[in-house]
């Protein structure tokens, strides 16, 4: 009898073990059943080398978007931009587009967004001085000569380029240059910098004009790849010049400052062409606008390019301080995020700008006042050398305007 219901107690304890076990797994199917596309988005985003974070992050994109495919933002970068657009638009029309839980998730994405593009970018990198394009800027280092600048004026069999210059003038005449190894340093737009190792093969004559021929090669080192994506632009700015170290770089100016005309920007500097000649290492605050929305930099000139003929300058800017807000509503312009109307003014503005360069009559006036510059009537904001932004000694006009 003992043993029946030791029997019996055993197979009740199994029995109810069993039922337990079921019920968790049953509990377990269901959770998984509710959480799976997540587990699943996850897993995909691990194996793909995402962060932890990262997946965290698109997961909340994704629902804010409400994808149906929430895989789709590991690799296109159109759901990415649009998921983006729409959380930006939502944003401003229900008023929280300043708001600090936004502007972080904005910024978050603008990183994410940055990083695949550059990721791609690494993709497109050079491997043949065969894809160096026709007026492509060449520095090029003679061991025991110093560092010459050069161009590209053909790229056939060989790769033709002027005769190297060193501070305008050419101290090593053509035929000085044949057999000779040299470095070859160049940035590439939109990409990085690179550097390659040649001989020159020949000194000779192209259209007319004086060259060398140097030997292709397929060894470029890409040396340093641009961090932040950049657009093409044209948008009027005012440059002002901080001519004190301690100078506030948040304050707005509501002085007279420089004309500029801004030919690329990105959250990390810009493209500036002025009237007159530039300066490097000069510090300065760049103001513009975007969407009506005023932009403030603050950061140094690294190199300026100057055009003699037509006594403007290209200044390479980099932005070392700007405010989180007015970040992402520039990495909003650079990735192209515009609400649909305002894209629509744009290009309304952009085809009458097309008719006014088709129209000859202005061309002669619009040449004459591309190289017009003011000066500030206030004497405190005149430049004085050596932390001139332009050369003082050039024409400038009275409203401070450069037009082009």
């Amino acid at each position: 009898m003992i043993l029946y219901y030791s029997l019996k107690e055993g197979i009740l304890y199994t029995l109810l073990g069993i039922i337990i076990t079921l019920s968790i797994l049953i509990a377990l199917a269901a959770l998984y059943t509710v959480f799976k596309p997540r587990i699943q988005f996850t897993v995909t985003g691990l194996d793909s080398g995402f962060s932890f974070s990262d997946v965290n992050m698109l997961w909340e994109v994704a629902q804010i978007c409400e994808l149906d495919q929430p895989n789709s933002l590991f690799y296109s970068m159109p759901a990415l931009t649009k998921c983006m657009t729409q959380i930006s638009n939502q944003a401003q029309s229900e008023g929280t587009d300043q708001s600090a839980k936004i502007q972080k998730l904005m910024s978050k994405l603008f990183d994410y967004r940055t990083k695949i593009q550059n990721d791609s970018d690494d993709k497109k990198g050079l491997t043949s001085t065969k894809s160096l394009d026709k007026g492509q800027t060449l520095r090029i280092i003679l061991p025991g000569k110093g560092v010459f600048v050069s161009e590209i004026v053909n790229n056939g069999s060989q790769l033709v380029i002027s005769i190297p210059k060193q501070k305008g003038i050419i101290p090593i005449s053509g035929d000085e240059w044949v057999g000779k190894v040299i470095s070859v340093y160049l940035w590439r737009k939109g990409d990085a910098r690179y550097v390659f190792d040649t001989t020159v093969l020949q000194h000779g004559l192209f259209l007319g004009k004086s060259a060398i021929y140097l030997k292709h090669s397929v060894n470029l080192v890409r040396t340093q790849k641009r961090k932040s994506v950049r657009a093409k632009c044209e948008i009027y700015g005012t440059l002002y010049i901080m001519k004190k170290n301690s100078e506030d770089m948040t304050t707005i100016e509501t002085k007279n400052g420089y004309r500029c005309l801004i030919e690329d920007v990105s959250e990390s500097g810009a493209l500036i062409r002025i009237g007159g000649k530039g300066a490097e290492n000069v510090k300065i605050k760049l103001q513009y606008s975007i969407q009506n929305k005023l932009i403030l930099m603050a950061g140094v000139i690294r190199t300026v390019d100057f055009n003699e003929a037509k006594n403007q300058s290209l200044l390479h800017f980099e932005c070392t301080n700007i405010d989180p807000i007015m970040r992402n509503e520039v990495l909003s312009f650079v990735y192209n995020m515009l609400p649909e109307n305002e894209k629509e003014v744009l290009e309304a503005i952009s085809q009458t700008e097309d008719d006014f360069k088709q129209d000859d009559s202005f061309q002669e006036e619009s040449v004459k006042e591309t190289e017009s510059i003011s000066n500030p009537q206030n004497e405190e904001n005149t430049p004085e050398s050596p932390e001139a932004i332009i050369d003082t000694n050039v024409d400038i006009d009275e409203e401070n305007n450069i037009t082009f």
